[in-house]
C-alpha cells in the first residue's frame, strides 16, 4: 500500500519569541549546530519510507513562501495551504481529502513540522511497525513516548501492558490531560503511561471513517473539497468551506471516543522543542554548562542560554538564564519562566505592537 506523510506546519511557536515570529514561526529556525531547520529536518527524516513526491505539508496560507524555499524537493501541489487556523483536525482532514483523490487509499503518517528525533533508525523501525498495523484493519495508532521524568507539560497515553493486535502494538485506554506534578509522577511510576507525541498513522479510509463520525459537520465540505482537488476551483473551494469547520484538535475530536485505538512506545530520542530550554538539550554546552551562540563573552556565567545576533553581549555573573537578540527586540528570561514568553506577545498585542508579534 502507498504510504504518503502529512507534516504540519501551520503553528506559531510563541514560546520562540524573539526569533519566532507571525511571519516567521518556529518550524522555519535553525535551532540546531547543523544549519538545518526543523521542518527540513522532519522532512529528511522520512525519506527510507517515504517517496519526495508522497510528501505534503499543511500550512497557513502566509507561509508558502517560506516552506517554498526550505523544501524545494517538494511539488508544488504537495503544500496545501489553510486560509484559517482550525485546529489539528481539520488540518488534518483537509490533507486527507487531497491524498484520497490522488492515491486512493493509502497509508497516511501524520507529523509535526517541529520536533527532533535523534536515533533515525529507530525513529523509521517504529513508523514501519505502525504502517504494519494501519494496512492491516481500520485501526488507528499513534507514537507515544516512553517517559524519562514527570513531565506536567504534555498530555499522556494510558495504554494496556499486554500486546495488542501484534508484538509491541499496545491497546489505548485513555488519553490523558496536562498532569500536576503528584500525577505525572504516578504515571511514570506505574510504567503504563507514555508522552502523547502527536504522530499518528492510520489509512485515509481509517480516519476518513472516524471524521465522519465523530465530526460529521465536517463531511459535507470535504466532500465539496474532494470534488475541487487538482481543478482551479481548489483553492477558492478551501477558502469557503475550511474556515466553517469547528476548530477542534484531532485528540479530543477523534482519539479520545474512538475505540479502535492502539499506541506504539517510542525510544528514539524524542523532543518537542517546546521553549528555549530545549537548546541544551539539543546542543552541546561548554563546561560551565552554558549554550552560547554568536559573539558573546561569559563571565562567572553558569548554566545559561545566550543566543546572539549582530552586537556583542556580554554576561558577567549570572545564571540560569535565557538570553536572545534579535534586530529589534532582546529577551531576558529566567529557566524557569520560559513557558511564560507567550505573555510577552500577549502583552505586545494589547499595546497594538503587532510589528513585534
Amino acid at each position: 500500500m502507498r504510504i504518503t506523510a502529512v507534516i504540519m506546519a501551520g503553528g506559531r511557536g510563541e514560546r520562540f519569541w524573539p526569533k519566532s515570529r507571525n511571519n516567521f514561526p518556529k518550524q522555519f529556525l535553525s535551532l540546531t549546530d547543523d544549519g538545518e531547520t526543523m521542518i527540513q529536518k522532519t522532512v529528511a527524516r522520512l525519506s527510507e519510507l517515504v517517496n519526495t513526491e508522497d510528501i505534503y505539508i499543511v500550512t497557513n496560507k502566509n507561509y508558502y513562501e517560506l516552506v517554498r524555499d526550505q523544501l524545494p524537493e517538494l511539488p508544488d501541489g504537495n503544500i496545501i495551504l489553510e486560509p484559517a487556523s482550525r485546529n489539528t483536525a481539520p488540518c488534518i482532514g483537509l490533507a486527507a481529502t487531497v491524498i484520497k483523490k490522488r492515491c486512493g487509499d493509502a497509508v497516511m503518517l501524520v507529523l509535526p513540522s517541529d520536533h527532533l528525533i535523534r536515533f533515525n533508525r529507530m525513529f523509521i523501525d517504529t513508523l514501519k511497525t505502525a504502517v504494519s498495523v494501519a494496512e492491516k484493519g481500520s485501526s488507528l495508532t499513534t507514537i507515544g513516548i516512553t517517559p524519562t521524568y514527570p513531565e506536567t507539560g504534555y498530555g499522556y497515553i494510558h495504554f494496556d501492558g499486554e500486546d495488542g493486535c501484534q508484538a509491541g502494538v499496545y491497546k489505548v485506554r485513555r488519553f490523558v490531560e496536562k498532569p500536576n506534578i503528584e500525577l505525572a509522577k504516578e504515571y511514570v511510576n506505574s510504567g503504563e503511561y507514555l508522552w502523547n507525541s502527536g504522530m499518528f498513522i492510520w489509512k485515509i479510509s481509517s480516519i476518513e471513517a472516524n471524521l465522519r463520525k465523530y465530526l460529521p459537520d465536517m463531511t459535507s465540505g470535504m466532500e465539496r473539497i474532494y470534488d475541487s482537488v487538482d481543478t482551479d476551483r481548489f483553492t477558492e473551494t478551501v477558502e469557503k468551506e475550511f474556515p466553517l469547520f469547528r476548530s477542534e484538535s484531532i485528540d479530543f475530536g477523534v482519539m479520545e471516543k474512538a475505540s479502535d485505538v492502539y499506541t506504539i512506545p517510542g525510544n528514539f530520542g524524542w523532543d518537542d522543542v517546546g521553549s528555549w530550554l530545549a537548546l541544551e538539550r539539543i546542543n552541546k554546552t561548554n563546561e560551565y554548562g552554558n549554550m552560547v551562540r554568536g559573539d558573546v563573552i561569559s563571565i562567572n556565567t553558569k548554566n545559561t542560554i545566550v543566543q546572539g545576533n549582530k552586537k556583542l553581549i556580554a554576561t558577567v555573573g549570572v545564571e540560569d538564564l535565557v538570553i536572545v537578540d534579535t534586530d529589534d527586540a532582546l529577551l531576558i528570561c529566567s529557566k524557569d519562566s520560559t513557558q511564560d514568553v507567550k505573555k510577552v506577545i500577549e502583552n505586545l498585542k494589547i499595546c497594538n505592537r503587532n510589528e513585534l508579534v
